[in-house]
């Protein structure tokens, strides 16, 4: 899309399930690969990209739906960030191994990077926040909640996983177990916790909103979507893959 102020930002999801997670995002001059969480053979032409020309991957945590593919990127010339943690948790080295660190600001090609922290089963897993060309795109998924508030985003790329009611219906149908619906409730955004939190932030300039990471079982795409149109007034767009 084109917004005034700043070029076209583009985010074209790949993968968004527990299966796998890739999203491509471009300020139309550094495209960037947010988590690797499918084969590296179907990253290869991704969107139209070859790996040589990405500036980097930007890795959230080690779970494999978010990093399967963090080995080879590197073997394949792709330079890919992450905390100290997630890299050894996935055990990983090398000079295309960039460590970064929670609210340490660094730049990739014409992106500027803030990571962040978030809520999550992982050993020090991150939210990022990019800023390009007036461009504020903020990332954020696997995770309870999210303890910051951002001012001038335009673009929202949010899990929303589960809603409480789907949740609740499905361990009183005994399809899940209520020990993995507590582990969802800790480590997941959910519909509920993502209204909050857009309540809580600086949407004025946002243009889009993409919601991502939705359970196949405990979500209901056109209802989250109808629901978080209704509060923001953004366009909203759902992860599919």
């Amino acid at each position: 899309m084109t917004g005034r102020g700043f070029k076209m930002i583009e985010i074209r999801p790949y993968a968004s399930s527990s299966a796998g997670n890739t999203y491509l995002i471009t300020d139309g001059c550094s495209p960037l690969l947010l988590d690797c969480g499918l084969p590296v053979g179907k990253l290869r032409h991704f969107a139209g990209y070859k790996l040589s020309e990405l500036a980097g991957c930007l890795v959230t945590h080690e779970h494999l739906d978010h990093a399967k593919a963090a080995t080879d990127l590197m073997r394949s010339g792709v330079d890919v960030y992450m905390s100290g943690g997630t890299a050894r948790a996935l055990k990983l080295s090398g000079h295309r191994l960039h460590i970064v660190k929670a609210l340490q600001q660094f730049t990739l090609g014409t992106w500027t990077v803030l990571p962040f922290d978030t809520v999550h089963d992982a050993a020090e897993p991150l939210g990022f926040l990019l800023a390009a060309n007036g461009a504020k795109v903020l990332y954020l998924t696997d995770t309870a909640y999210c303890r910051y508030r951002f001012r001038g985003l335009t673009h929202l790329m949010v899990e929303a996983n589960y809603s409480l009611d789907a949740l609740y219906e499905a361990v009183d149908r005994g399809s899940l177990h209520p020990g993995l619906r507590d582990r969802l409730l800790r480590t997941h955004f959910g519909l509920e916790r993502v209204l909050d939190f857009l309540r809580a932030n600086d949407l004025s300039a946002v243009r889009e909103i993409h919601l991502l990471h939705l359970s196949d079982a405990h979500s209901d795409a056109e209802g989250f979507k109808r629901m978080v149109q209704g509060l923001t007034g953004k366009p909203v767009y759902i992860a599919e893959g």
